[in-house]
């Protein structure tokens, strides 16, 4: 996801690349178009530098009603095409159909959904994982919401991303240990509060200072200067079973994304994951 723009600017193919000299082994596909281009690029690029296409993205059913996006329920033969051409065996939903969060009943049925397409496509050697955010930790009658979703659930896996889990006010690393077996995929998205930027305008009009003052959350890259104990993370999260850690920052902040990607790399090698690039 953090690398659309570059596929957009110099391909799939030499965004793999890129990715392949700064010594990942392993990506997720998400917000790339899915056209018949970028899958043959992706494809030559996981043949040509031995990089894993760990998991492609696919919406359940569209995002709201109406909207043109292919999706599992109306283009499952050609995603399930793209997958094993890619030799891909994850297809994840990046989060819940906007028009249906808050509404617990929706959220359920959808999850019901979910499931049934998870069996479908275990016919197939591949899984469906549910990616989350923080309005999952929702509670309804004194349960998170992602809770009660696992609680309904067995084949659905969870791809936890630890940003929103401590966004959402949760421990991600006892959180992690709760979900042994049901998460193969860890998002790895560091946490960090941003430098509060205040003018003179804004200390005439309280309004604008308190929105700056209580947006400072950002996203960071993995280790430098966020806040989350990523080993701690890491090792709850080999712990309940993870296979795949994908390194993801929402924003750059006008910082290159392969710059990012580089700095979390080393700060992992640093940490002593060195043998895992």
């Amino acid at each position: 996801m953090m690398l659309k723009g570059k596929v957009e600017e110099i391909g799939a193919y030499e965004t793999m690349k890129k990715i392949h000299e700064l010594g990942f082994h392993s990506v997720e596909v998400s917000q790339i178009p899915m056209t018949t281009e970028n899958v043959k690029e992706i494809k030559q690029a996981s043949d040509d530098f031995g990089i894993d296409i760990t998991a492609i993205t696919a919406p359940l059913e569209p995002m709201m009603p109406g909207q043109i996006q292919e999706n599992l329920r109306d283009d499952y033969d050609k995603i399930i095409a793209d997958c094993k051409a890619l030799n891909c065996n994850f297809i994840r939903i990046g989060m819940l159909p906007f028009s249906i969060m808050g509404d617990k009943e929706q959220i359920l049925e959808f999850i019901d959904r979910a499931e049934n397409t998870a069996k479908r496509l275990t016919e197939e050697g591949i899984k469906l994982y549910y990616h989350t955010h923080h309005i999952e930790f929702q509670r309804f009658d004194g349960k998170f919401l992602l809770d009660i979703m696992k609680e309904n659930t067995s084949q659905l896996g969870f791809e936890l991303d630890v940003h929103w889990i401590h966004r959402a006010g949760v421990d991600p690393v006892s959180f992690i240990k709760q979900y042994k077996d049901r998460v193969s995929l860890i998002h790895l998205k560091d946490y960090r509060i941003g430098n509060l930027d205040v003018t003179e305008e804004d200390l005439k009009d309280m309004g604008n200072f308190f929105n700056k003052f209580v947006n400072l959350i950002e996203f960071a890259e993995v280790g430098g200067e966020g806040n989350l104990n990523m080993p701690a993370i890491m090792e709850a999260s080999l712990e309940a079973g993870a296979k795949y850690f994908l390194i993801e920052q929402d924003d750059t902040y006008g910082r290159d994304p392969f710059d990012c990607l580089y700095d979390s790399a080393e700060n992992l090698r640093k940490m002593g994951y060195a043998d895992w690039f």
